[in-house]
C-alpha cells in the first residue's frame, strides 16, 4: 500500500490538537510501575510504542514460569524494560522486531550487570533478545560514554532510586541529547526523586517515588514537539500559513521544542498561545544553514527535508545516533533525497551535507524503511510537487497514528494506491 499526496491550494490554515509525547508517556509509565502509590496518567500517547508498553507493564508482574515480552520496533521500550525487568523478581525474555534485533544494547546490559543485574543474550552477543533474571540491584558507580543513546542513560536513571547504593553515572566525553536526560530527571523530581549533576556526572541516592499529596493528583503528558516539527516543515514549504496547534506547553521538558527556534530561519514565526502555538509564514533566510543536532536528533530528518525543499544548502552534525534508529537514517535520507536530484554527502557517521541544492520532481515513490519519521518528514514535500507517493504509510502509527487524518484536516488530499 502507498499514499499519493497533494495539496491544491498550497495554503495552510486551521487547527489541530497534537498527539501526546511518547517520550514523556513512556517515562511516566515506568515511574508509575515503580511508584508504590497509584496515580493516573492523563493525555497518554496513543502511539503504538506506548500502547505496547502499557500492555507489557500490565502483565509484567506475572512470575509464573519464563514469560516472553515483544516490544516490536519500540527502541525506548526495549531500553527502559531492560532496566526495569532487572529490578523485578522473576525471569523474563525481552525481544522485538527483526530490526530491533540488529540494534545494539550491549552497553546498557554491561552497565546493568556492573550494578548487579543478571542478563543473558539469547541469540547474538550484544543484541536482543535478552533473558533477564530480576533481583535487588546493589547499584554504585559506573562510567559510560556520553555519546551513547540518551535512552540508555534514562533507563538507568529511572531505576536508580531503587538501587541499594544508589547510582553515580560518570560520563566520558561529550554528552549527547542532554535535554532528554534532563527531561528524565525533571519527571523524576515530579515524583519526589532527586538527581544531581556534578560536573560530568549524575548522582541519585536511594529514594522512593511518591506522587504529590493531592487526592486527585494525576500526571498530564504534554503534546509531542517532535510531531510538531512536521507542521513546522509544512508551514515552511507552504505558500501561506496561519495554523494553530493545540496541546503544547511552553516552556517544555522536551528538547525537540527547539524546533520553534530552528524554523525561524526557514520563515516560520511561532506565537505561543494558551495551551498551544500559532504558526505563520514569513521570509526564508537566503543563506547556508548549519546546525548541531546532538541535543535533538529526532528532528534532523524533518529539517533536512525542509531545507532540501526550500533549496537551502546545509550541513548538519551530531547525528551519530541516527545510524542505529529504526533504519540507518543518514543512508535513508541520502537514498530518498536522490529521487529529487538532491546529492547528499555523508562525510562521516555523524554528519550530512548538501552543497548545491536545486530540488526537482521525484523520480520514484518514497521508501520509508519501516521508519515512521521517514514517512512524516517527506510528506510536506506534497506542497512543492504534485502527487508525492509514500510507501507503507502505516508506519506512522509508531508515534503519530493520527498524522494522515490531521493532514487531511489541513487540506491535503490523500489517495490510497497500490505500489
Amino acid at each position: 500500500m502507498a499514499f499519493k499526496l497533494s495539496h491544491p491550494t498550497k495554503k495552510i490554515q486551521g487547527a489541530i490538537h497534537l498527539t501526546a509525547s511518547k517520550s514523556e508517556s513512556n517515562r511516566a509509565l515506568i515511574i508509575q510501575s515503580l511508584c508504590k502509590e497509584q496515580f493516573e496518567i492523563q493525555n497518554i500517547a496513543i502511539a503504538q510504542d506506548t500502547v505496547s508498553l502499557v500492555d507489557i507493564l500490565k502483565n509484567a508482574t506475572n512470575t509464573n514460569g519464563i514469560d516472553t515480552y515483544d516490544v516490536g520496533p519500540a527502541g525506548t521500550s526495549m531500553r527502559f524494560l531492560t532496566a526495569y525487568f532487572s529490578t523485578l523478581s522473576g525471569t523474563r525474555i525481552l525481544t522485538g522486531s527483526e530490526r530491533m534485533k540488529q540494534r545494539p544494547i550491549g552497553l546498557l546490559v554491561d552497565a546493568l550487570k556492573s550494578l548487579g543485574a543478571t542478563i543473558e543474550f539469547t541469540e547474538k552477543e550484544g543484541f536482543p533478545p535478552l533473558k533477564i533474571k530480576g533481583t535487588i540491584l546493589k547499584g554504585g558507580e559506573i562510567e559510560i560514554d556520553g555519546n551513547v543513546s540518551s535512552q540508555y542513560i534514562s533507563a538507568l536513571l529511572l531505576i536508580s532510586p531503587m538501587l541499594q547504593n544508589g547510582l553515580v553515572l560518570k560520563f566520558k566525553g561529550e554528552i549527547t541529547s542532554r535535554p532528554y536526560i534532563n527531561m528524565t530527571l525533571k519527571m523524576m523530581e515530579e515524583f519526589r526523586v532527586y538527581g544531581q549533576w556534578q560536573g560530568n556526572s549524575i548522582s541519585v541516592s536511594p529514594q522512593t517515588y511518591h506522587k504529590k499529596s493531592e487526592s486527585d493528583y494525576s500526571y498530564k503528558v504534554d503534546g509531542d514537539w517532535s510531531a510538531a516539527s512536521y507542521w513546522y516543515s509544512i508551514a515552511a514549504l507552504s505558500e501561506e500559513a496561519d495554523f494553530t496547534i493545540h496541546g503544547l506547553k511552553h516552556p517544555s521538558l522536551q528538547g525537540d521544542a527547539i524546533v520553534s527556534e530552528i524554523y525561524s530561519f526557514f520563515g516560520v514565526k511561532t506565537e505561543f498561545i494558551e495551551n498551544g502555538i500559532r504558526l505563520t509564514k514569513t521570509k526564508v533566510k537566503d543563506e547556508h544553514f548549519g546546525y548541531n543536532f546532538s541535543d535533538c536528533p529526532d528532528i534532523a530528518q524533518t529539517v533536512a527535508i525542509t531545507a532540501a525543499g526550500l533549496g537551502t544548502p546545509f550541513y548538519f552534525n551530531g547525528l551519530h545516533t541516527l545510524k542505529i534508529k529504526e533504519t540507518d537514517r543518514l543512508e535513508a535520507l541520502k537514498s530518498e533525497l536522490a529521487k529529487f536530484k538532491i546529492n547528499v554527502n555523508i562525510p562521516d557517521n555523524s554528519s550530512i551535507e548538501v552543497k548545491d541544492n536545486t530540488i526537482e520532481p521525484p523520480t520514484a515513490t518514497i521508501a520509508t524503511f519501516d521508519d515512521h519519521r521517514m514517512a512524516m518528514a517527506f510528506a510536506p514535500l506534497a506542497l512543492k510537487f504534485e502527487n508525492i507517493v509514500i510507501e507503507h504509510p502505516e508506519v506512522v502509527k509508531k508515534s503519530y497514528p493520527n498524522f494522515w487524518n490531521d493532514l487531511k484536516s489541513a487540506g491535503f488530499i490523500i489517495e490510497e494506491i497500490n505500489a
